[in-house]
Parts: structure tokens; C-alpha cells; sequence
């Protein structure tokens, strides 16, 4: 996995580089696709087809199991084009896994009846609003929330510096901003954008996790705001999660998001939510 870091590589460099048999390497990087670390594709070179390896995660969380009692995860995947509510300023646009929705700039395309299929959706200042029911029982206790999103800043075009401070709220509750550093894309294409996807547009995000416990708020493990579990109404019938750049941010400098079927992560937004059940003690 240290040597994918650094490039591709086809089995037989990784082998010599790790002095190990093919088939020892090949045994190894299979049970490393299966845990979804290591991704793969096949490519023809000097009359042969080769396979290349590659890095497919860029963070790796192990959540452990409380001493006392085991936590209850309950997951809810979110389709990029699901979103229930949204204000959109261009440089905007929508495409699905296929092909590109409507005509670009046009913030009316991201009411039209095919956005339910978006692989990839981008706006220079705004705001999209996601809502999923609530799944929790009356006898579960939040122990922790995870919102997982691969995103990026939105430049006209690819930009290797381009910041953007980008606003996560969670039921209403402002989590805090995030500055994204770049819309990426100008020295490789996404591991898993479709290949007729234009190459120099948005091509993939940065994977970033959003942790709501009780101490705080954490993007990736770092400080994002003293929000706590008990700042959100986590009863409500529905929660609410809202995605924005505003227009009083330092940096406006867009948001792209990626979805199953784009950029490096083929994957939708997640949300977990880790919960126990509540003691009957009095």
C-alpha cells in the first residue's frame, strides 16, 4: 500500500519491488481489493494486458466496540441527487454515471425529474439540503455521527490552489467550515469518473469525515467546533443535512461534489449513526 501511494503499478513492479513470489503479491493484493484498500484496472501495454493497482482509500476508520455493550450502527446512503432542497449560483452543472444533465450554468437543470440520478453535482455558491428519516427507536442513545462525503471546491475549469470554505449543518445546527484547497484533476483523471467525462473539468474530491460525538466536532479527526450530540434534536422524525459555500465566507470558491460512479471513492455521501440501548435502571 506504501508503494500505491506513490504510483500505479502492475503486479509483476510489485513483486520485484517487494521481492515476493507473483503469486504470494497476488494473493495479498486480492484480499486487499476485497477490504476495498486496493482497487484494480486492466490495461493493454506492448501487446499485453496488464493489471494495474491502485490505492482506493485515503483514510482508514476502525470503530471498536464499546467494553459494556456493543453499539448499534444504522447506516443511511444518500444519492447525490436526492437532495430535497437547494439554491444554486453558476458556474453549476449535474451529470449521472451516463452522461451530462442539460446545459451547464443553467441552475434550473437541478430541479429537472433526472437529478435523482446525479453521479456529480457542482455550484459556485449555494447550498443543497438532504433529508432521511430518522431510524433511531425511542430506546437508542447516540453514542456518535459520522457524515462521510467526497467534495471539492469548484473552479471554472481545474485548479491546483483554488480554497473554498465550505459549510456543513447538520438539523439545523451549523457544524462549522471546511476549506477545501483545490477543485482537482489537472495531473490525473478520477480513479472511477466515467472515461467520456470531460478531462478538463472536475474530476475528483477530497473523502472527508464528519464526527459529531459528545466532546465536539471533528472533520478527520481534527477540531471543526465545540457542536456536541446534545446541541442536535437527534428525535426529530427526519434529519436534515445541508451542504454550502456562503455568500459571506472568506473564501467563495465553489463545492463539487462526487458520488458512485465519480471521482476516487465509488461511493455515495454516508451518514452513520452509532447508537446504544438506554439503560432501563432507575
Amino acid at each position: 500500500m506504501e508503494l500505491l501511494t506513490v504510483s500505479e503499478m502492475s503486479l509483476k513492479q510489485l513483486s520485484n519491488e517487494l521481492k515476493l513470489s507473483p503469486s504470494i503479491v497476488t494473493m495479498h493484493v486480492s484480499k486487499l481489493e476485497q477490504a476495498q484498500l486496493i482497487g484494480s484496472r486492466r490495461v493493454r501495454r506492448n501487446g499485453g494486458t496488464h493489471k494495474l493497482c491502485f490505492l482506493s482509500e485515503q483514510h482508514i476508520h476502525i470503530t471498536l466496540p464499546a467494553i459494556e455493550q456493543s453499539l448499534h450502527s444504522i447506516e443511511h446512503v444518500i444519492p447525490l441527487g436526492h437532495y430535497t432542497d437547494c439554491h444554486i449560483q453558476p458556474t453549476c452543472g449535474i451529470g449521472t454515471w451516463e452522461k451530462e444533465l442539460g446545459i451547464w450554468d443553467d441552475p434550473s437543470y437541478f430541479h429537472h425529474p433526472e437529478r435523482v440520478e446525479a453521479a456529480i453535482i457542482w455550484f459556485a455558491s449555494g447550498y443543497v439540503e438532504y433529508r432521511v428519516r430518522n431510524r433511531l427507536t425511542s430506546s437508542q442513545q447516540v453514542e456518535k455521527i459520522e457524515w462521510i462525503v467526497e467534495i471539492a471546491s469548484e473552479a471554472p475549469g481545474l485548479r491546483d490552489t483554488w480554497l473554498s470554505d465550505i459549510s456543513f449543518t447538520l438539523n439545523h445546527i451549523p457544524l462549522g467550515r471546511w476549506r477545501s484547497p483545490a477543485d482537482f484533476g489537472r495531473a490525473a483523471r478520477g480513479r472511477y469518473t466515467p472515461s467520456w467525462w470531460h478531462r478538463n473539468l472536475n474530476q475528483y474530491g477530497l473523502l472527508k469525515v464528519i464526527t459529531i460525538d459528545h466532546m465536539g466536532t471533528y472533520i478527520d479527526g481534527e477540531w471543526m467546533s465545540d457542536v456536541t450530540l446534545a446541541d442536535l434534536n437527534v428525535y426529530e422524525p427526519y434529519w436534515t443535512l445541508r451542504l454550502a459555500v456562503e455568500e459571506d465566507a472568506e473564501h467563495v470558491g465553489g463545492l463539487t461534489l462526487y458520488g458512485a460512479g465519480f471521482g476516487n471513492h465509488d461511493q455515495d455521501m454516508l451518514l452513520h449513526i452509532y447508537a446504544k440501548e438506554a439503560s432501563n435502571n432507575v
